[in-house]
């Protein structure tokens, strides 16, 4: 089996991120999930994993059994799916299952009628961002740490969760995508985990945005801010301040949002926090 070293990248986090770590995600083999997948012993250290054409990222047990740890996506059929390992043709195969999940619906009313159904310059605008930030999801940057300790990025109750099958004013729009927490505007917008902000952007639907890479296909998205204070680039710690909650972009009202995706698949943030927030 030919294999690809994941070292060697001018991207390469190194033991930056190495500092903290912490207990790997619970297995939730559904959409929006987590699949936790242990590699065969024969299986070459640094060898890649894909889902759905992403690579994955790999990390180490206390008990030293090397898992993948797939993102799911919200539209991920149920039944069988595979990872493939290695870049040989055919690439060898791991077959797993995921059980359906089905999400509760959440009902909007907007002020702005330009959120729900925008004009042609604004659906254009959108399209630009949503390249511009699909391109950060598709980042995978190797890193030399174990899998990151994640907090609440703010202080304040869930107003949304996620998975939520979304309408506006009446209308069918996409599932939300990850959490929203209710806050006053003006507050600290903290950084779940540790990182590097890889974009910041005031965009048409999120507003004003930061995105942090955690390494290994990692990412973060807090949006809705009514202020920025990181710029891209810049290493963040785990609690430090990004920026102030507010309300701009598609929002009823001053709220954090929190979107994480692995292998650009937008999974529950919820699955990463050890305990209830």
């Amino acid at each position: 089996m030919k294999c690809l070293s994941v070292g060697g990248t001018a991207a390469l986090l190194l033991s930056w991120l190495a500092g903290t770590a912490a207990a790997l995600p619970a297995d939730t083999r559904v959409p929006g999930g987590i699949a936790r997948v242990p590699l065969p012993d024969y299986v070459p250290p640094g060898t890649p994993v894909r889902f759905n054409g992403m690579q994955v990222p790999v990390f180490t047990t206390a008990g030293g059994e090397r898992v993948a740890l797939a993102g799911i996506p919200l539209s991920q059929a149920a039944g069988e799916a595979s990872l493939l390992i290695g870049d040989d043709q055919p690439a060898e195969t791991l077959l797993f299952r995921l059980a359906p999940k089905d999400y509760p619906e959440q009902r909007l009313t907007l002020k702005n009628q330009a959120h729900v159904t925008p004009a042609p310059d604004q659906l254009a605008r959108y399209d630009r961002e949503a390249a511009e930030q699909n391109a950060v999801y598709r980042r995978y940057t190797p890193s030399a740490g174990g899998w990151p300790v994640f907090r609440m990025p703010g202080t304040g109750p869930l107003s949304s969760p996620f998975g939520l099958k979304r309408f506006f004013n009446g209308e069918p729009r996409n599932p939300h995508a990850g959490v929203d927490i209710a806050i006053a505007e003006g507050q600290p917008a903290l950084t779940p985990a540790d990182g590097v902000v890889a974009q910041t952007g005031d965009y048409f639907f999120n507003g004003r945005t930061v995105m942090i890479d955690h390494g290994q296909g990692i990412i973060s998205m807090l949006c809705h801010l009514s202020r920025i204070e990181v710029k891209p680039g810049q290493r963040l710690r785990r609690g430090e301040q990004i920026g102030r909650v507010g309300q701009t972009g598609r929002a009823t009202g001053p709220h954090l949002h929190w979107t994480v995706s692995i292998n650009n698949a937008r999974i529950d943030p919820l699955l990463l926090l050890d305990g209830t927030p």
